[in-house]
């Protein structure tokens, strides 16, 4: 079987997460990475034994590149994801898809156009946890979910926001504590409980100078199956706290922080729960990102890489689609509609 050549777009912190996700697929080989910036090229080859290219043509047609993977600042995912699409490349494009709902449509419609697969990065679908909760809603054991919540309250210090120019910028990180940080809740959140339908909003910037966008926003969210909830999102609530995630019905409830799971009881008990309690009922043990963005591992990225490697060689449907990934991106887009508009908002866009 051929090996599977990866290239990445973007040699920023992120990268280092793709590269390693990388090394650990079966079949799958990092050949390259681009950047415009001739300094983080010569250090991303040399940390990961790969070809390096400033100029994005030449890497695109770097002959043994087959998946490329989009690692560059939100705001710039619809230019390196359409040149990739373009030259024939599959696309995994790392959270957000891109940073409006219209900009993520151009991509999905280039990769379409193209006949290239197109992934985003939503790694935290392919914990245990996440999937033993999709499984449970499945197969109805919460009778009917009357409330469903997202909780993220990080850090972020203001040192974090000033070392990167683009930071906090509506032009490159498209927005704050929601669509940086609290996006893969978010995500999971709609992967759980399908489309919202309305959303009323405050965002503000209440503890961090010198950016322009939210550190924190609270929503109120009601689900096109009825269902209602809320969003939390910050980076302002020192130390930092793990994400958590609720899913509350009238026969049973679930609570689950980072990949671990607090909270497991359903009306009708089944064989496997007590397994799943002592099993999920721990710790993480990377904080989740909650204070430290480093944080975080690179095991969901491998999961995921491995799942589109799979979906190309099989010809099969990807996992997160591109109009998947885009779901999140809408609704916080919407979030913000409301928040700036101080009125209700209704999904879809």
């Amino acid at each position: 079987m051929k090996t599977v050549g990866f290239g990445v777009i973007g040699l920023g912190m992120i990268s280092e997460v793709h590269a390693k996700a990388i090394g650990d697929l079966n079949g799958c080989r990092l050949v390259a990475g681009f950047d415009s910036s001739e300094e983080r090229a010569v250090q991303f080859g040399r940390a990961y034994s790969c070809r390096t290219y400033t100029s994005l043509d030449e890497f695109l047609a770097d002959p043994d590149l087959d998946i490329v993977t989009v690692a560059t600042p939100s705001g710039l995912h619809l230019e390196g994801a359409i040149a990739a699409a373009e030259a024939k490349k599959h696309v995994i494009v790392e959270k957000p898809l891109e940073i409006t709902k219209q900009r993520c449509n151009q991509i999905i419609a280039a990769c379409a156009a193209n006949g290239v697969k197109l992934a985003g990065v939503f790694p935290s679908r392919y914990h245990e946890a996440p999937k033993l909760i999709k499984r449970a809603i499945e197969q109805g054991r919460f009778g009917k979910i009357v409330m469903a919540d997202a909780q993220v309250k990080w850090f972020r210090t203001q040192a974090y926001y000033d070392s990167g120019a683009w930071r906090g910028t509506w032009k490159f990180d498209g927005g704050g504590a929601l669509m940086n940080q609290s996006i893969h809740a978010i995500d999971l959140l709609q992967w759980f409980m399908g489309d919202v339908s309305e959303v009323f909003a405050f965002t503000d910037t209440l503890s961090h100078e010198r950016i322009e966008v939210e550190d924190t926003a609270v929503a109120v969210l009601k689900f096109a199956n009825g269902a209602m909830g809320v969003i939390e999102g910050t980076t302002s609530a020192y130390p930092g706290f793990l994400k958590k995630i609720e899913i509350l019905g009238t026969k049973g409830s679930v609570v689950m922080e980072e990949e671990s799971i607090v909270a497991w009881k359903f009306e009708e008990e089944l064989p496997e729960d007590q397994a799943i309690r002592a099993k999920y009922f721990h710790g993480t043990s990377t904080g989740g990102g909650a204070s430290d963005p480093k944080a975080i591992g690179h095991h969901g990225h491998t999961m995921l890489f491995g799942s589109v490697v799979d979906s190309i060689r099989n010809d099969a449907a990807v996992e997160v689609s591109g109009e998947s990934a885009r779901n999140a991106v809408e609704i916080i887009e919407g979030i913000y509609r409301s928040a700036q508009t101080g009125a209700k908002v209704n999904l879809p866009l």
